[in-house]
């Protein structure tokens, strides 16, 4: 799990509860209208906003902004050096033995392609391809979180309205006026909370993994190609040194020995 994106959720729920906590009684923020009127809204234009078949994509696309990456780039370069030596060592079944074992599904698939004797060409096509697939599935996700930032702040003003409308429908009634006033201003506080708590920050969360998922199997496919070419240690660690610094920030000799 990744405890930054934890962390965050429940920091930002705990410091605007402590706000409405030390403002008065929490039960004040509670308004059952307001939240199906910003909530259902919501979740309604979603679902005409988008096919079933994307929407089911949410949970899947969800996982990925609480999963935690880890250091998957050094595990790559590693396993890259192993396969390496591998293919000289035991040749093509060398490759096949050790590709189970492999830190991410493009390199055990990379590899069991040499190890079948596919060109480089056709694993770097191969593999682009994935990636192509792997990123529009992310990207659809990504954009219903980012939609529903915008529709629960809509949603929010949409309450205000109805609020609003009862306000001044009930002007000769005091006791109307009050609760009509706590929808119209609860569902623009309600709108605002879901959106830059929750979706909106989960955006950006899915827009940086999509891009080290990227990088991963551009890493991957430069390194099955040195692979598939035979060259040595050293031109493989020259390879990809420029994923390595982008990663860690340092030269990627010396992160290539600590795999």
């Amino acid at each position: 799990m990744d405890k930054a994106s934890i962390l965050g959720v429940v920091l930002g729920c705990v410091m605007v509860l402590a706000a409405v906590i030390l403002g008065g009684s929490i039960t004040m923020f509670v308004n059952i209208q307001g939240i199906l009127i910003v909530l259902g809204g919501t979740v309604g234009a979603i679902s005409i906003a988008f096919p079933t078949n994307e929407l089911r994509q949410i949970t899947s696309v969800s996982r990925r902004v609480f999963h935690e990456p880890g250091d998957e780039i050094r595990s790559i370069v590693g396993f890259l050096e192993e396969g390496l030596l591998a293919l000289k060592k035991d040749g093509p079944l060398g490759l096949e033995k050790m590709a189970s074992n492999a830190p991410t599904e493009p390199l055990r698939k990379g590899l069991m392609l040499i190890a079948d004797g596919a060109r480089a060409s056709t694993i770097r096509q191969i593999l682009q391809t994935e990636q192509i697939q792997m990123e529009k599935h992310h990207r659809a996700g990504q954009k219903i979180f980012a939609e529903a930032g915008k529709f629960a702040p809509a949603f929010g003003m949409v309450g205000t309205l109805i609020g609003l409308v009862q306000m001044l429908a009930n002007l000769d009634d005091p006791s109307a006026i009050g609760p009509a006033m706590a929808v119209a201003l609860l569902t623009t506080f309600y709108g605002a909370v879901m959106a830059n708590v929750l979706f909106l920050p989960m955006v950006t969360k899915l827009d940086r993994r999509i891009h080290i998922e990227a990088v991963q199997i551009q890493l991957t496919v430069v390194g099955l190609e040195s692979i598939h070419v035979g060259d040595s240690r050293a031109l493989l660690h020259e390879k990809v040194n420029g994923f390595l610094v982008e990663q860690h920030g340092h030269h990627g000799k010396n992160v290539a020995k600590a795999a």
